[in-house]
This record gives structure tokens, C-alpha cells and sequence, in this order.
């Protein structure tokens, strides 16, 4: 594979990226954790439209399904934990190339959020909040929560949400996988690992299954040695220094592969395919700062370096056909970048 990195801007503290989809067309969205703006980018040319230019605060950003590039997306959740008026926010696109920015929710300390689907089409929202209130930024006295609720018909109507889990400490890691056949979200926190199934008819409950007790900051879930099973690929403990693979055998998820420098802050983890080959991308804020890859090769896991000095927080990726794209904020450097896969 060829990696080719493309700069689209300055952007202090990068911290969220995501993409959306209007009339046809790929939308690369970033925008930063600090007070400040939101962009997208779109074209052969990826030319930038601001979404907002605040207040920033921005974990987490997630196209709403059926509509035509609306997303949602936190606000209010600054560095380093100020986020009391955390809030959730609709992100409407105008015929006219501009946006506009409605809050929708109010749920403090919401960190990770997604709108996930059930058995039976409908569409849910799952918050999960790094923890219920603070003193201090050292103050974890008051654990997060898993709040869950049915994302309405219109988005001008409140969500009613219910708790579905809390006690949850440093309650800080999400991703969206398939879990036995069916959409679930995996929830990351000092307790362990959860996987929370929405409901497989309209009204009905959510399954909540606990995956392991120990301590993890963010997953990914994939099969990535091909043997069809998923491995576990996540990043342990809270903000974590161990970067590990773990495949499930008769007594428990074992590790089969751990990152073999040291690493500090570990924060991207991510699971899926570039260019058709079951990949997982890792990166760290400290220590190298790098980004990474790694592929099952030949029996054993094979880490290739994409670059060292960024600094990465999260990343997305959007498949195509000709190439793919590695959407990165490479948040310690201030900088919203791609890294366009080609074979």
C-alpha cells in the first residue's frame, strides 16, 4: 500500500473527525475539542466550509440515518474535563452551502455518543458520559453512565432517554461493531468492557452483556487474522500505555499481540479494512506520537509506522474505490490531516 498525507488545515487541539453523505457525495468533517470551529471538507480539491465557529468542545460526531448529511455532535466538553454543560447538537445542512447548529440535549460529562439501530429498524441514541460530576479534574468520585434512549421521527422533538448502566469509573471508550449478528455499541471504562444491544422491537429493552473486567480506555472490534472471530483491539488502562490484540479462547480474551515500544497516552484505536485487508489503526499523544497500522501477515500481527510527531487523538476512515481515506487529527500538533491509501 502507498500512504500519501495531505494537510487541510490548522486546528488547535483536533480532537473529533467523522464524515457524512449529502446528495451522493463523501463529506470529511473535523473539528476541535478547544473553543472553536467545526469544518468540512468535500471535492477533488477538498475545499473547507465551516459548520460552526463555536463554541467548540466537540468529542464525537455522528450522521443522523435518513437524512441528507444532518449530524449530531457534543459540544461543551473542554479541556481537560470541563464539561458540566456538555451538550448534544443538530448540524443541518442549508441549500444554500451554509449550516446551522441547534442543541438538542443537555447531558453532562457526555463524552462518546452514536445512534445505532435494531433488529427492527428503529434508531436509537446511546450517551455515555466520562462521569456524572466533578470537583477537580482529579475527582472521579462520581462514576459515568450508559443513557439510552429512542431517537424520535423529528429531531425538533426531545429524546427521552433512561439510564441503562452507571458506577461506570473513567467511563471514557466507545465504538459502533457487530456484535452476534446484530449492531451493538462497545463501552469501554475501569470496569471492564460492555456490549449494550438495542432492543429487537420497538419498546422493548436493551441487552447489556459484560465482555471482561479490565481496566480499558477504547476498543475496536474486528477479525483480523482472518479465522473468522473477532479479536478485541484496545488500549489499556485509562489513557493507557498497553496497545493489545486479545482473541478469545476457553478460559477468557487472551492477548495475542501487545505494541512493542513504549507508548503513553494511547488514544486511536480502530478496526476495519484499507484497500480490502482486515487492518487496525493505533496511535499514541505522547512518547512518539505516532500513528500506526497493523495486518495479519504471514501468522503473525506485522505494526507498520504511518508517522511519528502527531500526536494523534481519533480517526475514521472512508473506503472507496480507488483509494481510501484516513481522516486523522493529529490533535498535540494542531492539525486536521489525511492519509490517502492507494494500492
Amino acid at each position: 500500500m502507498k500512504i500519501e498525507k495531505k494537510i487541510l488545515t490548522k486546528l488547535h487541539r483536533c480532537y473529533a473527525v467523522s464524515s457524512t453523505v449529502i446528495h451522493g457525495e463523501t463529506k470529511i468533517l473535523f473539528a476541535t475539542e478547544g473553543k472553536g470551529p467545526a469544518y468540512l471538507y468535500d471535492g477533488p480539491d477538498f475545499a473547507q466550509t465551516t459548520i460552526w465557529d463555536g463554541p467548540g468542545g466537540t468529542m464525537s460526531m455522528v450522521p443522523v440515518p435518513g437524512m441528507h448529511g444532518d449530524f449530531l455532535a457534543v459540544q461543551n466538553f473542554f479541556p481537560t474535563f470541563d464539561s458540566a454543560e456538555a451538550t448534544i447538537v443538530w448540524a443541518h445542512p442549508l441549500a444554500n452551502g451554509q449550516w446551522e447548529t441547534k442543541t438538542i440535549l443537555r447531558l453532562p460529562y457526555v463524552h462518546r455518543f452514536d445512534l445505532v439501530t435494531g433488529a427492527d429498524g428503529v434508531h436509537y441514541f446511546i450517551g455515555c458520559t466520562l462521569c456524572t460530576s466533578k470537583t477537580d479534574k482529579e475527582d472521579w468520585s462520581d462514576p459515568g453512565r450508559i443513557y439510552v434512549g429512542e431517537l424520535p421521527q423529528s429531531l425538533h422533538t426531545p429524546i427521552e432517554l433512561h439510564v441503562l448502566k452507571d458506577g461506570l469509573l473513567k467511563n471514557h471508550g466507545y465504538s459502533r461493531v457487530n456484535w452476534n449478528g446484530k449492531m451493538a455499541s462497545m463501552v469501554t471504562c475501569e470496569n471492564g468492557v460492555f456490549a449494550a444491544t438495542p432492543p429487537t422491537e420497538k419498546g422493548g429493552e436493551w441487552s447489556l452483556e459484560q465482555i471482561n473486567d479490565i481496566p480499558t480506555s477504547d476498543i475496536a472490534v474486528g477479525d483480523i487474522d482472518g479465522d473468522g472471530e473477532q479479536e478485541l483491539i484496545t488500549i489499556e488502562p485509562f489513557h493507557g500505555s498497553s496497545f493489545v490484540i486479545r482473541h478469545r479462547d476457553s478460559d477468557g480474551w487472551n492477548k495475542v499481540y501487545e505494541y512493542p515500544e513504549p507508548m503513553e497516552f494511547g488514544h486511536v484505536v480502530w478496526a476495519g479494512t484499507l484497500r480490502g485487508i482486515p487492518t487496525v489503526i493505533g496511535g499514541q499523544r505522547r512518547n512518539t506520537k505516532d500513528l500506526f497500522y497493523i495486518q495479519y501477515q504471514d501468522g503473525k500481527y506485522v505494526k507498520t509506522t504511518i508517522e511519528e510527531g502527531g500526536g494523534p487523538s481519533n480517526v475514521a476512515v472512508v473506503n472507496g474505490k480507488e483509494r481510501d481515506i484516513i481522516i486523522a487529527a493529529n490533535r498535540e500538533i494542531g492539525e486536521a490531516v489525511l492519509y490517502i491509501v492507494t494500492d
